[in-house]
């Protein structure tokens, strides 16, 4: 068994155990972050409380687990922005309309201080806007990635992973209509 599939095997095992886990969120709690599961995902709990899996609320990460991909860095780079804004901070949620997906995974956006972390990762050109499901930011976090895309921000530096992320938003595109 190679590393990658290892550790992507043990992740995908930690984070369903999260999903699992008895810990409850509700908008304007603040939260502490206890691990990030990948640049789009996060487990954090309320003081005191069991952690929940936290999906924020429109963005796409590219998976990191494959080795050797082309996208693999912007995935790393999306875990660690991710990392370096929460540690240490509280992070004020907000739950989309629908609360939690089928994978049992609360739907929010957190606001760390006055930043909104999803929005930040798009202007760094971290992650793609997810557009599948609309959401109120939408138009907002659009923008950014056009900002970003034009200065060849993070992923929008590749040609490869430009090619990438532009192939999956048409998709999501498609998807939508």
């Amino acid at each position: 068994m190679s590393a990658s599939v290892f550790y992507g095997f043990n992740a995908e095992k930690q984070r369903r155990g999260a999903q699992n886990a008895g810990g409850k969120i509700d908008n304007g709690d603040l939260v502490q972050l206890i691990k990030v599961v990948d640049g789009d995902s996060v487990m954090a709990a309320r003081e005191g409380q069991e952690p929940v899996t936290v999906r924020l609320i429109g963005i796409k990460s590219f998976d990191g687990k494959i080795e050797k991909d082309v996208v693999t860095p912007f995935a790393q780079a999306a875990r660690e922005s991710l990392q370096r804004i929460m540690t240490g901070r509280s992070a004020r949620v907000l739950l989309g309309s629908t609360p939690k997906d089928k994978y049992g995974r609360y739907l929010a956006t957190l606001y760390s201080g006055d930043k909104d972390v999803a929005l930040h990762l798009v202007s760094q050109g971290l992650v793609m806007v997810y557009t599948v499901y609309p959401f109120p930011a939408m138009q907002l976090y659009l923008q950014e990635q056009e900002l970003a895309r034009a200065g060849r921000r993070g992923l929008w530096a590749s040609a490869e992973a430009s090619d990438r992320a532009l192939a999956l938003i048409s998709e999501w595109q498609r998807q939508t209509q």
